[in-house]
């Protein structure tokens, strides 16, 4: 790589992006050859979430950059906007080589937007992957503005390559949350439990996203799941939603929880602390892509609820049902005698920082062409 030290901003908005970019700033930082900026945003500066920019804090990263997008309207493309508009002006005081953002969330499309009208090398993470809802169409509209396509597997750069993308610019590397999961460093269930105050021997993991596309809905059906879940008798570890259109009606619902013994609600968990009381859960029940990507995994049984996580890549024994109360009882009432095998692995062997930085220490991924080409198949 040539001698200039290269200037990387990595963008998170959420937990979620956090857990798979950590292992790669980390990764980053202990090379000479580059200065990493890490762009806050989102979630982590909001209370109603638990202020996960302390979690940031925790890991002493050179430079932490802050920015609030959040706006009362609270719709999605005005958070955006004001992303955008945030993270250009951060753009231009510090010139950076590089923008790495990760999946599917509107932080991730401002950093893409303004990576790509600022000649400025955009790594997307996580790209070519298929869900349910209007993540897909950002996810999709951010590949085309990214350069660069780190992506978890075989299927996703096969989805790239067909939607125009040159070859040389994807590099797989498998999912880089899986570098955590499997890290020996994961507190132990008696250091998780005491640090959250959870007296539970026998737990399941609640978490349940609003799908903004069918915002409508989304009061009804979280009174559906939050009846079932009082109804049921399981112990419940349950986690706010992400800061999507709809999340309002969820905490609003999680509200009934509160006096009942069988429930702990928190408004955001610790990564690492999250994996160890994941992988010794009973079954974790919502429509997180924590069922999907991490729970198979560990073992862990699932009920998928809703149309959230249709389409995406999944090699796991997966209980999928509808909102509807019947299906949902249903599913909770054989989860205990459920048996799932641990999942093969699709997703990579948890060394994806490694395969991160080989690709970025490369003159190659330096020398692609920022005026982008479409690559027919």
């Amino acid at each position: 790589m040539s001698n200039s030290t290269k200037k990387i901003v990595f963008l998170t908005g959420t937990r979620a992006d956090f857990g798979k970019i950590k292992s790669l700033i980390q990764t980053l930082e202990e090379q000479q050859d580059f200065e990493v900026f890490v762009f806050v945003t989102g979630m982590h500066l909001q209370e109603i979430y638990g202020y996960t920019l302390i979690e940031i804090e925790r890991c002493n990263f050179t430079n932490v950059f802050t920015f609030e997008n959040h706006t009362h309207e609270t719709t999605m493309d005005l958070t955006l906007a004001k992303t955008i508009e945030g993270l250009s002006n951060f753009c231009k005081s510090i010139n950076p080589d590089m923008i790495v953002v990760h999946g599917d969330r509107v932080e991730t499309l401002a950093g893409a937007i303004v990576g790509s009208l600022n000649n400025i090398l955009v790594a997307h993470i996580e790209g070519g992957e298929v869900s349910g809802t209007v993540d897909e169409l950002i996810r999709h509209s951010v590949s085309k503005l990214s350069h660069i396509h780190f992506v978890s597997n075989k299927e996703a750069a096969r989805r790239l390559i067909q939607m125009g993308e040159v070859k040389e610019s994807i590099f797989t590397i498998g999912s880089p949350d899986i570098d955590i999961m499997f890290s020996t460093n994961l507190p132990s269930l008696e250091t998780a439990k005491k640090y959250y105050g959870i007296s539970f021997n026998e737990f399941a993991i609640v978490m349940f996203h609003p799908v903004t596309t069918e915002f409508n809905s989304m009061k009804e059906y979280a009174n559906t799941f939050v009846d079932c879940l009082l109804e049921d008798n399981h112990n419940y570890i349950v986690i706010f939603p992400n800061n999507d259109l709809g999340s309002q009606f969820i905490i609003d619902e999680f509200k009934r929880l509160e006096e009942n013994k069988r429930f702990r609600i928190f408004p955001s968990l610790r990564f690492e602390y999250f994996l160890t009381l994941l992988k010794n859960s009973q079954f974790i029940i919502g429509n997180s892509s924590a069922g999907i990507r991490e729970a198979p995994y560990y073992g862990i049984p699932i009920i998928n609820i809703g149309t959230r996580q249709q389409n995406r890549a999944i090699h796991a024994d997966i209980i999928n049902v509808d909102y509807s109360e019947k299906n949902i009882k249903q599913a909770l009432s054989k989860i205990d005698s459920h048996k799932v095998q641990v999942s093969e692995n699709d997703f990579g062997q948890g060394n994806s920082n490694e395969l991160f930085l080989q690709s970025i220490k490369k003159d190659d991924i330096w020398q692609l062409n920022h005026q982008k080409q479409f690559r027919d198949i």
